[in-house]
């Protein structure tokens, strides 16, 4: 079963924490088509937080059309336009990312500074495509 977390120190709010992690784990294939979420109280009772955030959080997928709520038996992930990655993808591109930041790392670069470099690089490969 899917399992949310929370990162207190991102300065992200809750409830898009979760959506985030949603979208996320159905664009790496770890969310399939059918899927259930965890019901709300069991996201309650384990994160602690408030009921109406993780429902503010459902609600915000539902709009999104991530997930489909169904009266007394929970939310399932929808079927999704674009197809997951496969797993030896997923696991290659993993791998290729975790040495170039190890690379950075040992470069001198702390977090702010690797975020900073991959976003500018991403944002140009993004130009490069466009144009």
């Amino acid at each position: 079963m899917f399992v949310f977390r929370l990162d207190t120190r991102s300065g992200v709010p809750p409830y898009l924490q979760l959506v985030q992690q949603v979208r996320q784990a159905v664009l790496l294939g770890f969310l399939q088509p059918g899927d259930r979420l965890p019901l709300i109280r069991e996201v309650v009772e384990d994160l602690a937080i408030n009921p109406n955030t993780v429902a503010k959080a459902y609600r915000q997928m539902e709009q999104e059309n991530l997930v489909t709520g169904r009266p007394g038996q929970g939310t399932f992930v929808n079927a999704q336009q674009s197809a997951a990655m496969s797993a030896a993808t997923y696991t290659s591109l993993q791998r290729g990312l975790a040495t170039w930041l190890r690379r950075a790392y040992a470069a001198g670069l702390d977090e702010q500074a690797v975020t900073a470099l991959f976003t500018s690089v991403h944002q140009q490969t993004r130009n490069e495509d466009v144009a």
